[in-house]
């Protein structure tokens, strides 16, 4: 008698679950890959010539081919503005030499999410990243600037997908 109970739950329950990245809409409504095709991803700012420029390029880039698949965008329908910072320190010295054996990498980004039709802002959040990379012999100069430069590129990857998880959210839910 509870095992059927159980399954009789679970066969309610069942239709209620609506797959994030599903083809169709159980509400008839767009489906989310269109909603995110319709995001106008603008220019995140940062003084030219840093590693933070190319850094907000990588999460631009990473957000753009997320939400339109490498497609063409659909026309905006909201307006996303990013703000990145970012830290490196230090986590293990070698104390012959002084020099750092493992750095740890910070992106801090800040987004807000604009409908542009009323201009109010209807998603705004906090996101971060923290990676750390080695450094495979203090000779090695070239294999410390690649580390650092994969660490970024990993940081951004975080970034954007915590970003674009955000906004799934928002479309899905409404919250």
């Amino acid at each position: 008698m509870r095992a059927a109970a159980a399954l009789v739950i679970a066969a309610l329950a069942g239709g209620c679950f609506q797959p994030l990245y599903g083809e169709q809409s159980p509400t008839g409504g767009p489906v989310l890959r269109d909603q995110l095709s319709a995001v106008d991803v603008l220019q995140i700012g940062a003084p030219k010539g840093t590693d933070e420029a190319r850094i907000a390029v990588e999460i631009r880039n990473v957000l753009l081919y997320d939400f339109t698949g490498g497609g063409y965008a659909a026309p905006p329908t909201h307006r996303l503005k990013i703000a990145i910072s970012s830290t490196r320190a230090s986590i293990i010295v070698d104390v012959n030499t002084s020099r750092p054996d493992v750095e740890n990498y910070g992106l801090n980004a800040n987004y807000t999410l604009t409908e542009i039709a009323t201009g109010k802002i209807v998603v705004t959040g906090t996101t971060f990243a923290r990676v750390s990379y080695d450094i495979p012999g203090q000779e090695q100069r070239y294999a410390r600037v690649r580390g650092l430069r994969d660490a970024e590129l990993r940081a951004a990857k975080v970034v954007a997908d915590n970003i674009r998880l955000r906004l799934s959210s928002y479309f899905i839910a409404g919250t």
